[in-house]
């Protein structure tokens, strides 16, 4: 699942330096923002100690301070899709990283999420996507919030939209997803609702899964950042 799960994967597969097991413990205490013990990570994510090692130095080289601000993540995410405008998702995507809604995002509000879209189960994955479209955080997904989120994913894949981005097709694709998610006509999509309509309809779950790849970046590999190859 795109940049993130491919480079992952290769760096973990790859021989690295001989390190003394003090150096990895102490490199882990040198930022500002000090991040959970690895052991703790590993066991809240689903990731090894090792790879909680990789994703951690990538993490400090590009954030020596331990946090990530919207500015800076919208920059890094930007380099995903430089044929399109990403801001707009990076902002929704960051607020969705930023679980405690303080304006920056830590090593394990990063790790924690990404274990999620990563490796978690189907379950995990659409209640995390459901979050990043509740965009108010009331509960409920409305119209208004999923186009949004739509119509930022089109802004972000910018030239490369195919066939060819017209006007109304953002509300289009919104119009089918509350046909068939909004069970009861409220107006408004239930985090069941979201989840039910997703895994009984094949069409739907593709394109939840595109949203994933989007989210991680897989169509853009190569122009990501050094710490997430």
């Amino acid at each position: 699942m795109g940049a993130v799960v491919g480079t992952l994967t290769m760096q973990t597969k790859q021989r690295r330096p001989s390190r003394d097991k003090a150096d990895d413990e102490l490199e882990m205490t040198m930022v500002c923002h000090r991040p959970e013990g690895l052991e703790q990570l590993e066991a809240q994510t689903n990731f090894t100690k090792q790879e909680l090692q990789i994703l951690y130095r990538g993490f400090k080289n590009e954030c020596p301070s331990g946090v990530v601000n919207e500015e800076t993540f919208k920059h890094i995410y930007a380099q995903f899709f430089p044929h399109g405008d990403a801001s707009m998702y990076a902002h929704y995507l960051f607020n969705a990283f930023d679980t405690t809604n303080n304006g920056s995002i830590k090593f394990k509000d990063f790790v924690m999420g990404l274990s999620i879209l990563l490796r978690g189960t189907l379950r995990e994955k659409l209640e995390w996507t459901f979050h990043l479209y509740d965009i108010n955080r009331d509960g409920y997904i409305n119209r208004e919030e999923m186009t949004e989120i739509v119509r930022a994913i089109y802004d972000m894949m910018g030239k490369y939209t195919y066939p060819a981005l017209k006007g109304d097709v953002p509300q289009q694709h919104v119009d089918a997803f509350f046909q068939k998610m909004d069970k009861n006509k409220d107006g408004v999509v239930t985090l069941e609702e979201f989840v039910i309509a997703c895994q009984e309809d094949e069409t739907m779950m593709r394109s939840m899964q595109l949203f994933e790849n989007v989210i991680c970046g897989l169509d853009a590999a190569k122009n990501a950042p050094q710490w997430l190859k």
